[in-house]
């Protein structure tokens, strides 16, 4: 169980005034204003002491930092009430985790009122044989007569980044946007996005070239990081689907696709981008047979980045 309980926070505030200089008199030195107290200085002190506490591993002297029935709500949703279940949770864990030390990171301290403060921010653990833990949290600090005491902690865990294969992926960024066909072949019209985090891009087509070639669909494009390539899997509005593996050389993407058609036929194709500049692509499909038979190949388009980016 991880203990990152207490944060310290503060920033003075410091006024001074100026000589004034009337045009009769000479100038006259003002006495600097002292600058005014830190509301929260004391709150801070108790947070100094906590973490003092902490690092030298007190549990009696931790516990003695809270209400009588001050709280302790972990991040896994455990809960200690009260001096005695804190300060055995505190012995138990520094039984653990003698070396264990507390470091304090974006804190921030408000005072509600002349006896309550609020605190929140990030605590971090370390430990001479482990890697840091992080934990957000929230502290409820009230006045006594003894002095500033903590009433209520929650835990949370810290918010990790989730994983993205972006790095894998960004050479492809360029297809981001909308692109259409530059010249008479038909009509081609494509729109590419990223998904949320970045570990796949989306495209969705339409094309047009006749009445015996129209169709639209969406193509996704990820990362396998067991076979370390880069993939896609296309689905038309026909009901064909198809799989394709990418490889690129000096600007040109050439994707090597399996297809099964609506019907159950397989076939497969050669995908060759060729990237002319970052608004202009040309397409060729070369290779391309259906079980075994094969077909003529696509003549080379030009799409072109659309006006509306």
């Amino acid at each position: 169980m991880r203990y990152f309980l207490l944060t310290a926070l503060a920033v003075g505030v410091a006024v001074s005034s100026t000589a004034r200089v009337t045009a009769q008199e000479p100038a006259i030195e003002q006495p600097q204003a002292e600058a005014p107290a830190d509301p929260t200085a004391d709150v801070r002190k108790a947070i100094d002491s906590y973490v003092k506490a902490f690092n030298t591993g007190d549990a009696k002297a931790l516990a003695a930092h809270w209400t009588e029935d001050g709280e302790l709500v972990t991040a896994d949703g455990t809960t200690f009430t009260g001096h005695e279940q804190l300060a055995k949770s505190f012995t138990d864990y520094f039984a653990e985790s003698s070396d264990a030390k507390l470091e304090l990171v974006e804190t921030n301290v408000e005072l509600i009122s002349p006896s309550v403060a609020s605190e929140t921010g990030i605590a971090r653990v370390v430990s001479p044989d482990g890697e840091p833990s992080e934990t957000e949290y929230q502290v409820v600090h009230v006045k006594t007569p003894a002095g500033w005491k903590m009433d209520r902690v929650s835990e949370r865990p810290q918010k990790t980044a989730a994983p993205s294969h972006y790095e894998q992926l960004r050479d492809l960024e360029w297809m981001i946007g909308s692109w259409i066909n530059a010249d008479d072949t038909g009509v081609v019209d494509v729109s590419c996005r990223w998904t949320t985090n970045q570990n796949f891009l989306v495209r969705t087509f339409r094309v047009e070239m006749g009445e015996d070639a129209s169709f639209e669909g969406t193509q996704v494009i990820g990362w396998d990081p067991h076979s370390g390539t880069i993939r896609s899997w296309l689905f038309d509005s026909d009901g064909g689907f198809g799989v394709g593996r990418w490889t690129t050389s000096g600007g040109r993407w050439t994707v090597a696709t399996l297809n099964v058609l609506p019907d159950g036929r397989r076939g497969s194709s050669t995908n060759v981008y060729e990237l002319l500049d970052e608004n202009t692509v040309r397409f060729s499909s070369v290779g391309r047979q259906v079980d075994g038979e094969l077909l003529p190949s696509f003549e080379p388009i030009t799409i072109v980045r659309s006006e509306s980016e």
